[in-house]
């Protein structure tokens, strides 16, 4: 046998190679992988020896040679293929192993020029890995040092291969080349003449990897898979481990994702802990509190009749305490970046709850960094539409006081929480809170005065006074109507982005009701 190795990666190749040696298997390889293994003290073979053909071009060709792709692609149950070889002392290849130029990392260097990312452009790396994956049945081919040690356990033990994972380590093959060749495409497709790059690259080619199929979509009747992107942001929810409970539905999916991007926005300086229940991808009950218990009842206080059979998310570790509250009400998934033993016993008696565990990011300065999509993308008829994601985070130096009455400290506090709460509520949205918690919530509306009424409701239901509450809209007022709406529930202060043409009138009408209005010059539309 035949293996032929040359990688960029270089990590653990060398012990692969030795195992490969003791096992009496021959070693190809090239450059600085031969001198690599040489150095190890493995006698190894290199190309330019086997082909006859010295490397040239700086490298640019070594392996582009029939010696090399006729060991790869020679049907070993086909004579034809077998005399031909034969008879031009070309020798098989039974095992590739080779991961290709660092073209990814080197174009997310900064300052990296176009030069620098052609020179990383693999040639014959990728034209042998697909020599190699296309023959799979007799060629083992190795894209990745996390395969070394299935393939030398199945050696050991059998001196072959099996057929099941000759052809698994194809398909891992052909994704890492389709991967490759899309990272050249969406780096070179967002090159302009003058050398800029834009945000948009002219083709865009979006990686993802499936986690599970799923048993219906949003009903019944659909079909539905769950995928995660190539490189998953750190604390994102497809990171997240699943402890307990049944297989998470299409909807479970969306709705934890509405409830864990919702929760994680809340610093934990602001308060120790913060909980959201989400019911049809809206949070229906948001609060901040001294811990996970009393964020929860708090939450829960919002709109008890929605929570049933929603999503819950916290921020911070579940006690047992917690765990006790939570597990009175019927709830279809709980996230959380920790649990104690003690709550994860008491779940345990709610066999169907889907209990999730998530760790939060860690943060830095990039979206990706933060946990956050850097992009939106929403399918459309045979399009995609795809923006930067709504990742705005409002200071209070943003604020825009504009009418005669000064909002107090408490009412810009209210207000800010009211704002964050607001981005993740569809549009229309509307947000009465007060004292870190959610009293009304209105969703969704054609008409944003219709919004106001049943944030209303939401809170008449719930037992809940609106007086002195902060109102954020996720828009501008086009007319003065809703406003009076939300001062008759009574709400004191209220916060929006403001650039209506009817601005001042709505700003009058708050100067007539003597409450605080501020502008963020921010809309946060969600549909």
């Amino acid at each position: 046998m035949n293996a032929l190795i040359s990688v960029s990666d270089k990590t653990g190749v060398a012990d692969f190679a030795r195992a490969l040696h003791s096992l009496g298997i021959r070693l190809l390889s090239t450059g600085g992988t031969a001198k690599l293994l040489a150095d190890a003290g493995l006698p190894v073979t290199e190309v330019a020896d086997h082909t006859g053909f010295p490397e040239m071009l700086d490298g640019r060709v070594k392996t582009l040679h029939p010696t090399i792709h006729g060991g790869l692609l020679a049907r070993r149950d086909l004579p034809e293929h077998m005399a031909a070889i034969q008879q031009h002392k070309i020798s098989t290849i039974d095992i590739l192993c080779v991961n290709l130029y660092p073209f990814e990392a080197t174009v997310a260097k900064p300052g990296c020029t176009l030069e620098d990312a052609i020179e990383n452009i693999d040639i014959g790396g990728p034209a042998m890995v697909r020599s190699a994956a296309k023959n799979w049945k007799d060629v083992a081919v190795l894209t990745d040092a996390s395969q070394y040690a299935q393939v030398l356990s199945e050696l050991k033990a059998n001196q072959r291969v099996s057929k099941e994972t000759k052809f698994a380590l194809s398909v891992a093959a052909f994704n890492r080349i389709s991967n490759y060749d899309a990272a050249i495409s969406d780096y070179l497709s967002s090159l302009q003449a003058d050398g800029t790059r834009s945000e948009y690259p002219a083709q865009s080619n979006a990686r993802f990897v499936k986690l599970q199929d799923l048993r219906y979509g949003e009903n019944p009747h659909q079909t539905a898979a769950y995928y995660r992107d190539l490189f998953p942001a750190p604390g994102s929810l497809v990171t997240g481990k699943q402890l307990q409970g049944k297989e998470l539905s299409y909807n479970n999916i969306a709705d934890a994702d509405a409830a864990w991007e919702c929760v994680k926005s809340f610093n934990k300086n602001v308060a120790p802990a913060a909980c959201v229940i989400v019911k049809h991808a809206n949070p229906c009950g948001v609060a901040l509190g001294a811990n996970a218990g009393e964020a929860y009842a708090k939450a829960f206080k919002t709109d008890p009749t929605s929570a049933f059979g929603g999503i819950i998310a916290f921020n911070t570790e579940v006690d047992a305490a917690t765990a006790e509250q939570v597990s009175k009400q019927f709830m279809e998934v709980l996230i959380a970046p920790a649990f104690t033993p003690e709550a994860l016993a008491i779940f345990t008696a709610k066999k169907n709850v889907r209990v999730l565990q998530i760790a939060l990011p860690k943060g830095g300065a990039t979206a990706w960094e933060q946990g956050r999509n850097a992009q939106d993308v929403k399918r459309i008829g045979s399009g995609l539409l795809i923006q930067s994601a709504d990742n705005h985070e409002l200071k209070l130096s943003d604020l825009k006081v504009v009418t005669k009455a000064q909002p107090t400290p408490q009412q810009l506090q209210d207000m800010l929480f009211a704002w964050t709460v607001g981005k993740y509520v569809k549009s229309n949205a509307i947000v009465f809170c007060a004292g870190g918690m959610t009293l009304g919530v209105g969703a969704g509306q054609m008409s944003r005065l219709d919004s106001a009424r049943i944030a209303g409701i939401k809170a008449e239901a719930a037992g809940l006074s609106l007086k002195g509450s902060a109102v954020a809209s996720d828009a501008f007022f086009p007319f003065r109507d809703t406003l009076d709406e939300l001062v008759k529930a009574g709400a004191t202060s209220v916060i929006h982005p403001g650039g209506s043409m009817r601005d001042e009138e709505v700003i009058g009408a708050a100067n007539e009701h003597g409450i605080a209005m501020v502008l963020t010059g921010v809309r946060h539309f969600r549909h």
